[in-house]
Parts: structure tokens; sequence; C-alpha cells
């Protein structure tokens, strides 16, 4: 058989030209950098397709122009909490790129039709909302041919020409053993050229049979097999289920660094002189980088995870500050998810990234209470939420997974599958009285349009789920009249938390039925306060009730999660 070993810098030359559309999985650093390297200062027309974007050696192609079209989810950078990212808001800005959104499962779904020589795929997702306008050339609302009555959606198939990921083994031939959740395997498999593997670690055929029931990509449709160790860097890479292995965590400080580097072009350009086009090799990179092993993700602390947090000494005596106006929205918000929940019987729940996912891990231990247990769902399904970190699938969380898989089974199946009776939990960049969720383009006449972040898998929430609840701070200029692009269609929002109080929807448009009291105000006054923060005409309901503050036991529940105050604070 064919021994397709390479170095990634001749699997480039050989398989990759301008103009091609290019598919590059999360994990698949190293890949994206020497790519870079490779095609500097040439006129490359790239289309690139990726799930999420930011916090990736891949922004490196687009500041230096090789990518006319960017096909993602989410562009955002995720660490060290939800931003969007400065290179694709001047791209945007400056005309220098095309974005083209879709949300996570709706991009999965038009690859795999791809892969599976289909024309189109059909979904639930993106209808009603701008997306579906934007995309109207690849995107069509249909009746049921099969006369339900009901409207879906058809996806056109989407083909990289090459796709490139990053893995923990493969042999010679390119049998490849991924890192879980496996959530870029459909874009390799749609791949009409083949694919480039860069792998931890070269491995036996015999060890491929060994472990054949982790092996996502037959060698079949593999070009080249490149050895790059720690090449996710500088995301994570989860060896669960392989003992042979050690998993590494995200390089924090690094996202950090590159981060504030990407504030602006001149202080980025410096930075991928200095990591990518002179950064030699990838294992002078390695070298430089001086990358420690860490070790492996704790277990769950199953107990009290406040009281085991803070006989660890990480929280102190902070519950002793009074709450933030994050921790009044994150515990109302857990408050009436835990209410919800325990009403309609929800088996399943979608917390989303932020003051939004806290407030549903915190409803999931006010449930734990209760003797209810709900199943959490992120990249893994039925995890539980672990102290010391906020991240969304921070490898703590996903080491307490029962279930880890990708979008088909995470945002389809279990979110909005027929037997899921899944409850969602999302933020909003601006939400409007009808509860239309805008996370991707602020529009405003003085500065120009401004990116966000994309649909990501808030807009499969959004469009499956049983019902929405938002949790967001409240600001006049996040709750608008309307929102002027709609992300997520509000026809399953029912309930928005923030700071302030809690709406409901009475009929199609928000009220208030319950607000927090402050010290010396009268409820005029209280009334008139929480009006000037709502960008709607604010109604309440004839009965309101007066929210209790968070508990001291609440609040060091939410601290526990977020010690360093990323979301909190």
């Amino acid at each position: 058989m064919k021994n397709k070993v390479v170095s990634i810098c001749q699997a480039i030359e050989e398989n990759i030209t301008p103009g091609m559309t290019l598919h590059i999985g999360l994990e698949a650093g190293a890949s994206a950098r020497e790519l870079a390297r490779t095609f500097w200062g040439k006129k490359t027309d790239f289309t690139l397709i990726m799930n999420m974007v930011g916090g990736h050696h891949a922004l490196s192609l687009i500041h230096g122009q090789l990518v006319k079209k960017l096909i993602f989810a989410t562009c955002a950078d995720i660490f060290p909490r939800p931003y969007p990212n400065p290179v694709i808001q001047r791209a945007f800005k400056e005309k220098t790129i095309e974005l083209e959104n879709w949300s996570m499962l709706s991009l999965i779904q038009s690859l795999q039709a791809g892969a599976l020589n289909l024309p189109y795929a059909v979904t639930r997702s993106i209808i009603g909302s701008s997306l579906a306008e934007e995309n109207s050339h690849s995107f069509k609302v249909a009746d049921d041919p099969f006369g339900t009555g009901e409207k879906i959606g058809l996806i056109k198939a989407l083909n990289p020409d090459i796709s490139i990921i990053h893995g923990w083994a493969a042999d010679p031939q390119g049998n490849l053993i991924m890192a879980a959740p496996p959530r870029d395997a459909w874009g390799a498999k749609a791949s009409r050229k083949g694919i480039i593997v860069t792998v931890e670690k070269l491995v036996s055929e015999d060890f491929i049979r060994e472990h054949s029931l982790l092996v996502k990509i037959p060698g079949s449709l593999v070009n080249a097999v490149c050895v790059a160790p720690r090449g996710a860097h500088p995301q994570n890479l989860n060896a669960q289920s392989l003992p042979e292995f050690e998993g590494y965590g995200l390089d924090k400080e690094f996202l950090k660094t590159l981060r504030k580097a990407s504030e602006n072009a001149e202080t980025l350009e410096q930075w991928v002189q200095e990591w990518v086009l002179e950064g030699g090799t990838h294992e002078e990179y390695l070298a430089k980088l001086e990358l420690q092993t860490n070790s492996s993700p704790p277990n769950s602390l199953k107990d009290n995870p406040a009281i085991a947090i803070e006989t660890n000494g990480i929280i102190k005596n902070r519950e002793k500050q009074p709450p933030t106006p994050s921790e009044h929205a994150i515990i109302a918000g857990a408050r009436e998810i835990r209410d919800l929940v325990l009403k309609n019987n929800y088996k399943t729940m979608f917390a989303g990234i932020g003051i939004s996912g806290l407030a549903g891990w915190c409803a999931y231990y006010l449930l734990k209470e209760q003797d209810y247990h709900i199943d959490l769902i992120a990249g893994g399904i039925g995890y539980e939420p672990c102290p010391g970190d906020p991240l969304l699938i921070s490898p703590a969380n996903m080491a307490t997974a029962k279930m880890i898989s990708d979008s088909f089974d995470v945002h389809g199946v279990s979110a909005g599958g027929i037997n899921s009776g899944c409850i969602g939990v999302l933020g909003a960049g601006q939400l409007d009285k009808k509860g239309n969720i805008n996370s991707t383009i602020i529009r405003t006449s003085s500065k120009g349009d401004i990116y966000l972040a994309g649909a990501g898998g808030g807009n499969d929430i959004a469009s499956v789920t049983r019902e929405v609840v938002i949790v967001a701070v409240q600001r006049a200029n996040r709750l608008v009249e309307k929102v002027s692009y709609i992300t997520c269609p509000g026809t399953r929002v029912g309930t928005l938390v923030t700071n302030e109080g809690v709406y409901v929807k009475n009929g199609t448009d928000f009220v208030l039925k319950g607000y927090f009291s402050t010290p010396g105000s009268s409820f005029e006054k209280r009334i008139n306060e929480i009006k000037e923060t709502c960008g709607w005409a604010l109604q309440t309901l004839p009965r309101m009730e007066i929210l209790a503050s968070p508990t001291p036991e609440e609040l060091k529940l939410v601290r526990s999660f977020d010690p360093e105050k990323v979301f909190i604070k």
C-alpha cells in the first residue's frame, strides 16, 4: 500500500493551488500556519470553509488577504470570552473579504450532502432569519412534498477542493483517528480532491485495526499524512478514550497575545512576521513556544462545586461581595429555567456561551437539589458543569460527558429531535421586543456596519428546541425596538431574563412580569429606571413580582464556575 507520509510543506505544495476552496479544521493550526508561509504575498483568492475561525492561525490567511471568501458558522474569539474578532471586522469594513454565514448545523448539513454526492440537505435551521435571505443562492424554503403542511429548508451541497484536518494518529495510508468531538469529519469527507492529514503520531496498521471504532476518516480519502506533534496549537486536543496519548489544553496566554495583537493591523503584522512567516518549521515553532505538557482533565466534582473550589483557595472571601449585574441576570435566569424545566418536564438543556451558559449551569444544580436530572448539551451530551473554567466546552466539562459527538447529534438530534424535549438558553448581542436575536451585524449610520460573531449554534437552538430563554445584561442598545438583522428568529423565545427583571411574551411582544428592587427606590422610580435601559416601549403586567436578591449560596455557586470573573465582572 502507498506510503503517504510527507512534510506539511510538501503536502501543501503538491495539493493546493490558488483559487481553490479549502476546508480547514479547528485543530489544524500547524497546517494553516504553513499555508500562510507558502502563499504569503501571492494572489491566491482562496475560498475558506471553517466552522469556527477565531483564535486560530487561519486568521493570518485573512489578514494577508489570501482569502477572498469565508464560509463559516462563528468568526468570534471564544477565549478569554466571546468577542467580535478584529481581523474579521477589518476585512468586513474594508470589503477585502466576502462573508457567508451559516449556523453550525446547517453548515455541517451542507457538507454532509456534498460528501454523500447529493444535491442538497433538508433542515429546520435558518428558516425565518436574515441568513436565509443572504444565502438565497444556496438556501430555499419549500413545502413538505409529503403533505404535512410544514415548510422545510433546502441547503445546497457544499464541496471543498481540499480539506486540511488534524487528528491524534494515522497509519502511513492515512486512516485517521480524530479528537473528539469529530466536528470537521464531514468537511473532510466532502472534499473533491482529497484530504491533507496532520497527526500527533504515526502509528501502525495494527494500531488502527485495534482502534477501528475511533477511526473517522478512511485512508482511501487521504492524499498526504504529516506528523505534527502539538499540531492543534493554540487549540486543545482531547485524548478521551485514548490512554496511549496525553491531551493538551488551550494555550491561553498565546491566545491572549494573539487577541491583543489582532486589535490593529500593524501589531498583527508584526505578530504574523514573528510567529508565522519567520517561525521556521513546525519543530522550530514548538521549540520557540517551549510548550509544557498539560495534565489530563480533572474529574467532575460531583458534590457541592462551590465548596470544593473554595477549599482549593480560589474563591477566598468573594461571597461577601455584592452581586454584579451579570450575577443578577444569571441567578434570575437559573431560577426561571429551573421552573420551566419542572413545569414542562424537559429532558435536555442546550445552554450557550457566556452568562446564558452560567445560568444554565446554575439551573442544573438547582434542579439537582430537587432530585431532577437534566442532560446538558454542548460539545458533549450529558456533561456536568465543573468549577474553575467558564469555557463552554472546557476539558473538565467534556471529561464528564456521557456522549461526545458532532453537530448532527448535538444541534440536531439532542436539541431538536423527535424525542429531545430540549429547552434552549441563549445570550444576545441585540434583542427586539419579539425575541428576534442579532449576533451578526450592527447597523450604524455614523461608523458603518459592524460585524459581530455570526450565527454559531444559536440559530439552530432558536430554530429547533421546544422553547428558548434569553439571559443578558440589559442596556438600551441591546434591547432594541427592532433588530436590523435576524440571526435567530424569536418564534420560540418565551422568556427574557436580565439584571433588571424577568420578561415574558404577551402574545408576540415582551412584557415585564417581575423586577429587582433597589434600596430607597419607589415602584414608580424603579420602573422608570428600567425604562431607561429598554429600547422599546416598556409594558408591564398588572401585578408585578419583586424578585428576591441572589442568596449567598447562589453567589458561591456561580462564582465557583467563573473564579477569574471572565463573565460575571
